[in-house]
């Protein structure tokens, strides 16, 4: 178990993988990965009352006779477990998961205790940067599931990643 706000399927632990330069993306390649993230209430109400203090994410009761109609994890809680999922993921950039924006972001479905997430991603395009010879750039959207493989988060992100050489 790791004290990270979220409890994980798989305890967490560094596990060096081979990293993808710029070259080894295509458009269509498909990532995920084995982690799993599950979602109690006691974490979402903790999370939210440090970051998104909003009562339908604190108070059961508020939650209930919100549009929610009961309690549900911070849009921002899904994001950071999604790069917490991400991280762990097969997808490995070079450099890490470094983003120079999002063309989208919706949270279609709340995240509620018990869930447990997953994420996959594809990626969209591949390209080089116009400014900067040594990485390039690509557009993933990276799908957050729960365990009904409903879409609690979809992005359209650009992640920087270098080139090989």
């Amino acid at each position: 178990m790791v004290a990270t706000g979220f409890s994980v399927a798989v305890p967490w632990r560094i596990v060096r993988r081979s990293v993808r330069y710029l070259e080894d993306f295509t458009a269509g390649q498909k990532f995920g990965g084995p982690e799993r993230v599950r979602v109690d209430a006691a974490r979402i109400k903790s999370f939210a009352a440090e970051f998104d203090p909003h009562a339908f994410h604190l108070d059961d009761a508020a939650a209930r006779a919100s549009i929610f109609r009961g309690l549900a994890a911070s849009g921002w809680h899904t994001a950071a477990m999604t790069m917490r999922l991400l991280v762990a993921s097969e997808l490995q950039p070079a450099g890490g998961i470094v983003g120079a924006g999002f063309d989208e972001f919706r949270w279609p479905t709340p995240v509620r205790p018990g869930d447990e997430l997953r994420v996959e991603s594809e990626v969209l395009e591949v390209r080089l940067s116009k400014s900067r010879p040594d990485i390039g750039i690509i557009k993933l959207r990276t799908t957050t599931l729960n365990q009904n493989g409903e879409a609690v988060q979809v992005t359209v992100g650009n992640l920087v990643v270098p080139k090989r050489n």
